[in-house]
């Protein structure tokens, strides 16, 4: 069955209303039904599921996480044809695991939620969206993390008579063959499409910013018997899942807290690119881990290729005909790719909480979010990936579903004790956030030495955890109602204590 694109009715009530269909939101309305909980509404504003798997399709795209990671616990894929899974393979998993669950029927499409605003009287949100009023006594923001193309802010990008576009907008009807390419950007989605275009284009030319790590990838085929044996003996697809996530994990403690890693990616980049002046400029001068690791075995190979030029100058101007540069050179082009990445954690949703203000008026100062779920002021709303629960080294889907799991078990609270909201105490809020800071501190993020869409907060980063997954998850393994306002239609229960319970953030995390 499909979703539907049908208008809806001039207001329509529902339980839980879900802001997104991508993998965290579709995750969280599969965990609803399995839960029981059946009224609820997934409104997507673009005109199918899949979220960033849907919209980023260039050439070459694929998760830079072990595949069997990067899915749903509770929906395996002994299907997965390689290590490291490509787009379109992720988005068929994403729309086949939806249909075997049954969410496909809750799913608006062409829905985008312009504004809403809670009712404190009412105790529900009433969100204005394009195709009409929804009433939810619960809101789900699953926007994700990167959903927002970022734009490079340079003199004259509209004057560009050639054809331009974003990685996340590939323009599939415009041939490269035998065309002036420019590339602005390096990383990770850069590094991915820039090996696939490099064969068929006249000339190649990188502008890079600033060099990034590399790690190896190592990707290669799933066997057709490896595939019969996950189907046949389940157990050995967890195990290998469990291998990963340790891997992982092993690598964010590598990276945290050893130099050995970057020693070895030296050391590939020198039996990569034999040209001294070409190492030069691909070699960081901060700590690997400060900005993201691009995974990839082809990147550095491929820009010693003839056609290839990196440009390490700095973009002062777009000029109608290229890029120019702060040497006083002008690039010609024909076509100008923007690899910029995104904005991370962009403020979008354009919601009210119960004092009136939005979230980009309450976080001027900087996100400040519990656990990345629920925020003070904002009652009966919950966030999927919001600040500081994004990861540097491992599956986000690890964070995502250790939310969705505590969101269940919170609704599923108020229902017990017949409760018709919940909002964090601002103390237990601003416990943990102070926690949280300490910690980031220490971080390589922090202490680096490099300039990262990471650090996109006055208080440092709201992207990251600050830790390791186990830890996240253990956080959110129960629901602490001693940590929020419960209320009801007659009256409002006030938390247990004045802060969180909770061990403080530097003891969970190492």
């Amino acid at each position: 069955m499909c979703p539907t694109t049908a208008g809806l009715s001039t207001t329509r009530e529902t339980r839980v209303a879900i802001i997104g269909a991508g993998f965290s939101g579709l995750g969280m309305a599969i965990r609803l039904r399995q839960a029981g909980i059946d009224d609820f509404l997934v409104l997507e504003r673009a005109a199918d599921i899949g979220g960033t798997w849907r919209d980023n399709s260039y050439p070459g795209c694929a998760v830079d996480v072990k595949a069997h990671l990067y899915s749903l616990s509770f929906a395996p894929n002994a299907d997965w044809t390689e290590t490291y899974a490509s787009q379109r393979e992720i988005w068929d998993y994403i729309k086949r695991v939806c249909a075997e669950h049954g969410v496909l029927p809750h799913v608006r499409l062409g829905a985008e939620v312009r504004s809403g605003l809670w009712d404190d009287a009412a105790q529900r949100w009433r969100l204005e969206t394009s195709t009409g009023v929804i009433e939810a006594q619960f809101l789900v923001s699953a926007i994700g993390p990167l959903s927002e193309p970022a734009l490079p802010e340079t003199p004259g990008l509209e004057s560009f008579e050639g054809r331009l576009f974003h990685s996340a907008q590939w323009d599939h009807n415009h041939e490269l063959s035998g065309k002036r390419v420019g590339v602005i950007g390096t990383g990770s989605s850069a590094a991915q499409f820039i090996p696939k275009i490099q064969p068929t284009v006249e000339k190649l030319t990188v502008f890079q910013r600033t060099p990034h790590w590399t790690f190896p990838r190592m990707n290669r085929r799933i066997t057709k018997l490896e595939q019969m044996l996950y189907r046949r003996f389940p157990a050995l697809q967890r195990a290998v899942r469990a291998r990963q996530y340790l891997y992982h994990e092993f690598l964010g403690f590598m990276v945290q807290h050893s130099r050995l890693l970057e020693a070895v990616a030296m050391l590939r980049l020198r039996l990569h690119v034999r040209d001294p002046e070409l190492r030069t400029k691909l070699t960081p001068d901060y700590r690997m881990g400060c900005k993201r690791i691009v995974v990839s075995d082809d990147f550095h190979p491929v820009l010693m290729q003839p056609n290839v030029d990196v440009v390490t100058e700095k973009i002062v101007e777009i000029s109608p005909r290229g890029v120019l540069t702060a040497d006083g050179a002008e690039h010609a082009l024909d076509t100008l790719i923007l690899g910029t990445g995104f904005r991370a954690m962009p403020v979008v949703d354009p919601l009210r909480g119960r004092d009136g203000d939005t979230l980009t008026e309450r976080w001027r100062e900087g996100r400040c979010a519990y656990y990345g779920t629920t925020v003070a002021g904002f009652p009966n709303y919950f966030m999927l990936v919001g600040p500081n629960t994004a990861t540097g080294h491992t599956s986000v889907l690890l964070y995502a579903e250790a939310q969705i799991g505590y969101i269940v078990q919170a609704l599923q609270y108020l229902e017990r004790h017949q409760k018709t909201s919940l909002e964090v105490a601002e103390s237990a809020q601003r416990f943990f956030n102070d926690h949280l800071r300490r910690k980031l501190k220490r971080t390589v993020w922090l202490t680096g030495g490099c300039n990262s869409w990471y650090l996109n907060d006055p208080n440092g980063t709201s992207v990251l955890w600050p830790g390791y997954t186990w830890s996240f998850r253990k956080a959110l393994r129960r629901f602490d109602a001693e940590n929020y306002v419960l209320r009801d239609a007659a009256r409002c229960v006030q938390p247990g204590h004045a802060h969180s319970t909770r061990r403080p953030l530097a003891s969970q995390s190492s």
